[in-house]
Parts: C-alpha cells; structure tokens; sequence
C-alpha cells in the first residue's frame, strides 16, 4: 500500500471517529457510549495475530484467512477476539485503521 492510500485510509478513519463522537455527545445522558481509547505504549501482539490483522487489511474473510494460514475458522476469530481487545478497537475496520496509524501493517 503506497503513503497516498494509507495516508487516504486514516483520513477517512479520523473523519469517522470525529463523527462518531459528535453524535455521542448528543446521545441521551443515559445512552451507553464507548469511548475511543489509545492502546497501550507497551503493545505486543503476536506474529499470528499481526498476520491476521494485515489478512483482514486485505479484504480476507474469517474462512479465507483460515485457509490461508492453514488453521480452522474457529481459531481465526479467536485470533480475531484476542486482537480488537489489545488494539481497544470497536471492530475489524477499527483495528485495521488502528494498525495502520501505528505502523503495525503497512
């Protein structure tokens, strides 16, 4: 991916995000909201677990990513579950743009 469609992507992320909390704080005060979290300094990630977030970058579905790596679909979203907590992202498309912005994948 060259610097003008990465630099493209993370645009869109941070127009994304700062919609997205313009209409949380219009939400009701009981409405739960989620809000955005920095990951840890200290992250690490497993070499698997990197290899699934650039196989997501790339369009690849849970059942794709298995067959890429030759592991079960079960143990792709296990990778997957263990990833978006670690990354405090909200889902896959959070996590790739997560992993995009600190260079994680490129």
């Amino acid at each position: 991916m060259d610097t003008a469609a990465r630099d493209e992507i993370l645009s869109r992320y941070a127009d994304h995000s700062r919609r997205f909390d313009a209409v949380a704080s219009h939400r009701q005060s009981d409405a739960t909201v989620i809000p955005f979290q920095r990951p840890d300094a200290d992250l690490e990630l497993t070499r698997r677990e990197v290899n699934v977030l650039m196989l997501i970058s790339k369009g690849f579905t849970n059942r794709e990513i298995g067959e890429y790596l030759s592991v079960s679909e079960e143990t792709v979203k296990t990778h997957v579950a263990h990833l978006l907590p670690k990354l405090r992202t909200r889902s896959r498309a959070h996590a790739v743009a997560n992993g995009l912005r600190r260079g994680i994948i490129g």
